[in-house]
């Protein structure tokens, strides 16, 4: 058994808007909420590695199963907004006034959007892997990484995902396919199959009903706005060219704390936890 599942955390639930969240956390301090992406599979373990080592630095580590993802209640509203404003509920939940933010994937984008509506209520904003906080390379039509996903999410749609398509899924997302263990592809393969597949599939029915509309102002412009410390990290093999595309970010706003990491695909909570935590932590604590 590897070392994060040896040491996983006791599950807990809170109602919110009354459904049962699952989360889990570790640590005493200041908040530090940790959002998983919107992919298959998808949950709060997908910070296994990254919560111990924020609790011993002295932060009380949380994530959780957003709804309709991993062990948690699915919704009747399946839409990203109702997704991103969970996570203020959950706060309330937990009676936390204030948390730093760290959104992986999809869960960056939600995580710049409440950071600027409501900036007392976060502290600090980490993205990882976030394209759509990208901007377009030049000839590319803005909001590509998404396309991308899409086209993928569709495709995945299909059907039920047997353990060797969620290994293959793993495989496509990650550079270090050894932290493929056993255990960890049965964890990830039970957070995407029964409920949470059939969540899966209505959310991309219910995206391709109602597709979301894009702001005049694309989200990346608008990341000098924010009125709290800012770090987005960035794995040099990701997709959708995101290490160009980040550094084409870091040209245009040169003010904003961009990382690129070598040996990283899309999982960055995986592929770089020890950069993760090399990087985080002095951050949040600044």
């Amino acid at each position: 058994m590897s070392d994060a599942l040896m040491t996983r955390m006791q599950d807990k639930f809170v109602t919110v808007d009354g459904l049962k969240l699952r989360y889990i956390e570790e640590g005493e301090g200041p908040a530090v909420i940790l959002l998983h992406g919107a992919s298959l599979g998808s949950s709060a373990d997908v910070f296994i590695r990254n919560i111990g080592p924020l609790a011993r630095a002295g932060f009380r580590a949380i994530a959780f199963d957003q709804p309709g993802f991993g062990l948690s209640d699915v919704p009747t509203d399946l839409s990203p907004a109702y997704r991103r404003d969970s996570i203020p509920k959950f706060m309330d939940a937990l009676g936390l006034k204030q948390a730093a933010l760290v959104g992986h994937s999809q869960a960056g984008n939600p995580a710049v959007q409440l950071a600027l509506a409501e900036p007392s209520r976060y502290s600090h904003i980490v993205v990882l892997g976030t394209g759509s906080l990208l901007p377009p390379l030049d000839g590319e039509a803005d909001g590509n990484e998404g396309a991308v996903q899409q086209r993928l999410e569709r495709r995945m749609a299909q059907a039920e995902p047997t353990i060797d398509d969620t290994r293959k899924l793993l495989e496509a997302n990650l550079f270090h396919h050894e932290l493929i263990t056993p255990d960890e592809l049965m964890l990830r393969h039970a957070r995407s199959i029964g409920q949470n597949f059939l969540a899966f599939v209505a959310r991309n029915e219910a995206a391709e009903a109602s597709p979301p509309k894009q702001p005049k102002t694309p989200l990346w412009q608008r990341l000098t706005e924010l009125k709290m410390p800012l770090l987005m990290i960035f794995g040099r093999e990701d997709r959708a060219k995101a290490a160009e595309r980040a550094t084409l970010l870091k040209e245009k706003l040169p003010q904003l704390d961009v990382h690129i990491v070598n040996g990283c695909k899309h999982l960055v909570p995986w592929d770089a936890a020890d950069d993760f935590i090399r990087l985080a932590v002095p951050f949040l604590k600044a």
